[in-house]
């Protein structure tokens, strides 16, 4: 049996990580290509209970390591029930968020230090690690700008300007740091023209796996 492919699409808030990963879903899914979707947090049923803590705005008063912590609890069960079978049976799994994002958020954002984050979730996910991450460039101004318009603000999208500036820097360091499996892709465009440009590279990533 073929080996599966693990893609996770990685950005700051307000590059489109969502509409971008599900454009790219279902452009495969016209293509015949065997794809499941999912999402971190969440993606499962008790990974989607954590999520609800996570984010919602009350929840004003959760330390920063109780933050990081139940991230990593929601990675650990979402990878051995979801995405680690999925993989298993030669499945290409497209993820909107995975271990990245708590190094920029968690580990800069709330400032606890990548390294730190790194060691809550490797214990997490034991050294497991996608194929291959689209990562969507924007700027922090830009993205901010992005998030004020949207109606619904969750916990995090409610945080600090300098939260979400802390946040970008962070991803440059992560992007730098695993710039092997980094694939860029400027979000600054249009919705379309930056699926269809995610598109292409998830199918480079694809044939490139063969």
């Amino acid at each position: 049996m073929k080996k599966g492919i693990f893609i996770t699409f990685e950005g700051p808030d307000g590059s489109g990580k969502t509409t971008v990963s599900k454009g790219v879903y279902n452009k495969c899914l016209e293509m015949g290509i065997d794809v499941i979707y999912t999402r971190e947090p969440g993606g499962i049923e008790i990974a989607e209970e954590i999520r609800k803590i996570i984010l919602d705005p009350k929840n004003v008063t959760m330390d920063s390591k109780t933050e990081a912590l139940l991230y990593a609890a929601s990675r650990r069960q979402h990878l051995v029930e979801k995405v680690k079978p999925a993989l298993d049976e030669g499945k290409i799994v497209l993820c909107d968020r995975f271990v990245d994002s708590s190094l920029a958020y968690q580990g800069c954002g709330r400032h606890l230090g990548i390294d730190e984050v790194w060691s809550i979730n490797n214990f997490a996910i034991e050294g497991f690690m996608p194929t291959k991450t689209i990562y969507l460039d924007i700027s922090a101004e830009e993205g901010l700008k992005r998030i004020e318009s949207r109606e619904f603000k969750d916990r995090l999208d409610q945080e600090t300007t300098q939260f979400h500036i802390d946040v970008q820097q962070g991803y440059k360091q992560i992007v730098e740091k695993f710039k092997d499996r980094m694939v860029i892709v400027d979000a600054s465009k249009t919705v379309d023209e930056v699926i269809d440009e995610a598109t292409k590279r998830v199918l480079e990533i694809i044939h490139a796996q063969g």
